[in-house]
Parts: structure tokens; C-alpha cells; sequence
């Protein structure tokens, strides 16, 4: 627990929250690390890739690192194993492991 945040028997249970997420602030959804929710992630052959770049087009959190028009790999600590990429993706190379 940080420093200012209630405690344990101070939380609200889930009947006395709002309903919807709360954004605290503008642009915070990077300092939050998702990829803790994954169960699956995606492993890309890069020989096979031919960098059609469908899985950054229809990634819903942007884990799909792109360099000089190439993809180059995954943003893991935001990336949710939805595996969107893996179904998109033309030419196969894109696999979903188990965690």
C-alpha cells in the first residue's frame, strides 16, 4: 500500500463504487503495468513476418512495437494476451503461449 491510501477494511466493496472506471488524471494509462493480467502472451516468428503490420493496426493497447515501418516485437508490460495479433496476422507467425 502507498502512502496516503486507505486500508484494507477502509475499501469500498464493489456495491459502493461507481459504476465505470475512474481516470484520475489525463494521459495516466502508461504508468499503469497491465500485462499482469495476461495468461497468455504472443510470440512472433520473425523469419516468418513479412510486416504487413495488422497486428500493431488492430492491437487494442498499442503493445505492438514498431520500428522503421518493422515490427520488432511486443510491449509486454502493457501488452493483455487478448491475442487479436495472432488472429489478424496473414501469415501465422504469431503464436500464443501460455504464461
Amino acid at each position: 500500500m502507498t502512502k496516503g491510501s486507505p486500508k484494507r477494511s477502509e475499501e469500498k466493496g464493489w456495491k459502493e463504487i461507481p459504476i465505470g472506471g475512474v481516470i484520475d488524471k489525463a494521459g495516466s494509462a502508461a504508468e499503469y503495468n497491465t500485462g499482469d493480467w495476461r495468461t497468455f502472451k504472443p510470440i512472433v516468428d520473425k523469419d516468418k513476418c513479412i510486416h504487413c503490420l495488422q497486428c500493431w493496426m488492430y492491437c487494442p493497447d498499442s503493445s505492438v512495437l514498431v520500428k522503421d515501418k518493422k515490427m520488432v516485437g511486443f510491449d509486454y508490460e502493457h501488452c493483455k494476451g487478448c491475442g487479436i495479433c495472432a488472429s489478424v496476422c496473414p501469415v501465422k507467425c504469431i503464436k500464443m503461449e501460455k504464461e
